[in-house]
């Protein structure tokens, strides 16, 4: 059979035509699946840092700032507060903090904190996950009388000191996690973000 009735230059842009047309829809396809690799703009606010400001925050009060969706603790604690995170050290489980529940800066003294008066955690209880309460009272009836203020979780009754560290005998094996921050100035405290890196 003869090949003389066909017409070579169209044959060409037609294949041409039709590998250009591949290509693009090629292209278009990889593009939306190579961008769905990349975090979403939630996702990436999720886990930026956050700011607080605690020049309102009066002694007993506590604030909430939410980061990488978990809730953050900031308490202001007076004299009597910090006084009494020292009297009850035989009855917390690692009141020294040697369990790595904090970053390496946090020191392991009984405020557990930057700034003694200032306590930052994560507000979710290390046994499964629930949020404890924040019970600041002295020795309230269903507490008990030697209760010097703290977090009671309702979950399964753990309970950790001002400074998220847990008692003795609940079901919480470890303290608060603390999480990595430092002060932006006085009253700034930047939430995410290493003191060593800032």
């Amino acid at each position: 059979m003869s090949n003389d009735g066909v017409n070579k230059g169209r044959r060409r842009l037609l294949i041409g035509a039709t590998s250009a047309v591949g290509a693009v829809g090629a292209v278009g396809a990889a593009v939306p699946f190579v961008a769905s690799w990349n975090p979403s703009a939630k996702a990436k606010t999720a886990g930026a840092p956050v700011k607080a400001d605690v020049s309102k925050l009066e002694i007993g009060q506590q604030m909430i700032v939410k980061w990488r969706g978990k809730p953050v603790w900031i308490v202001r604690r007076g004299p009597e507060a910090l006084a009494n995170l020292a009297k009850i050290s035989d009855r917390l489980a690692d009141p020294k903090s040697t369990v790595p529940q904090q970053p390496a800066y946090i020191p392991g003294t009984p405020a557990r904190s930057l700034r003694e008066d200032i306590a930052v955690m994560v507000g979710i209880c290390t046994h499964l996950g629930c949020s404890p309460t924040y019970r600041p009272e002295l020795g309230p009836e269903d507490l008990g009388a030697d209760w010097v203020g703290g977090f009671y979780c309702p979950c399964h009754g753990s309970r950790f000191d001002l400074s998220g560290r847990v008692l003795k005998g609940v079901p919480a094996p470890t303290n608060l996690v603390i999480p990595p921050h430092y002060y932006e100035s006085e009253n700034v405290i930047i939430i995410g973000v290493d003191q060593e890196t800032a």
